[in-house]
């Protein structure tokens, strides 16, 4: 037997490695409503392969022209994890994976990855151009509209809503903090999120012919609504802040999770006989990030 071409033949065989691990390449995205920053990536486990670096470390490469700065966590899941947060890009990989192979990875999805980043520094500014003074005069988004905040002193905890002013009244201590005016404000809104979601649920409930166990507020970071399959549902109470048409989309999708507890597209047409224009009203809440809303 003879081993003269070993050499030539290991890199076509490292070539086919690679090539073959390219094509093993499947992603797969967690979406929430609020447009998905994160994806994996699940590659084939090459035997033997093993990376020693563990923990957290601050690494570097060059895409597109530009160095890009990401986080690196090693655990035990099996795939590659993408994901865009405040503070750039964080990648979450199995200890076996190589950096190589990570790195590789990046490029693949070097696209979405420079997308997200955009869109998270666009929300980032955002956030400083609106933030929310918390003040007598100030504008808090309700239903899709504004009310302006208006302080008195009568010396009884009340807030009131005048309609035709367009105001919300809230009474509070001449020294009050604004902790104080935060929780007042959110009491409210989230007792009208609770008022409004009652008389939503059972008109698109009736409309599908389901019932559900029950509802109660949210106040998930990520996710606008959840359903189970006992039946239970919750709703992010920051909904309040958006027009009704957005508010009867999320209890339409949730509804609907009791006939499909998918996203196929069986689900979406449930979404669409009872809510024709859910497409319109998904863009809209996908376009509406948190940076929009007032921070409590």
């Amino acid at each position: 037997m003879s081993f003269g071409n070993s050499k030539k033949a290991a890199p076509a065989a490292q070539a086919s490695l690679i090539q073959g691990l390219q094509r093993a390449l499947q992603l797969d995205f967690f979406n929430d409503l609020f447009g998905g920053n994160e994806q994996v990536v699940t590659p084939h486990r090459p035997p033997g392969t093993v990376d020693p670096a563990n923990g957290t470390r601050k690494r570097q490469i060059l895409i597109q022209d530009q160095v890009l700065d990401y986080e690196l966590r090693r655990s035990k899941r099996r795939s590659i994890g993408f994901l865009i947060g405040d503070d750039g890009l964080r990648i979450t990989a199995p200890r076996w994976v190589t950096i190589a192979d990570i790195e590789q990875a990046i490029c693949e999805k070097q696209q979405w990855i420079i997308a997200k980043l955009r869109e998270k520094r666009t929300q980032s500014e955002r956030r400083l151009q609106a933030t929310m003074r918390w003040e007598d005069g100030a504008r808090l988004p309700y239903l899709g509209q504004h009310l302006h905040l208006r302080i008195v002193h009568h010396g009884r905890t009340a807030v009131t809503h005048d309609i035709e002013q367009a105001t919300l009244n809230i009474s509070l201590p001449p020294e009050f903090t604004e902790q104080q005016l935060k929780d007042r404000v959110q009491s409210w809104l989230q007792q009208e999120a609770k008022r409004v979601f009652n008389q939503r649920m059972p008109l698109y409930a009736s409309k599908l012919g389901v019932s559900y166990h029950s509802m109660s507020l949210s106040s998930a970071g990520t996710r606008w609504g959840s359903c189970t399959a006992q039946g239970k549902i919750r709703l992010n109470w920051r909904l309040i802040h958006f027009s009704l048409d957005i508010i009867d989309y999320v209890v339409a999708h949730e509804l609907s999770h009791l006939r499909e507890m998918n996203h196929s597209a069986d689900f979406w047409a449930t979404v669409e006989s009872i809510y024709p224009n859910y497409e319109n009203a998904k863009q809209q809440l996908r376009r509406h990030a948190s940076a929009d809303l007032p921070v409590f």
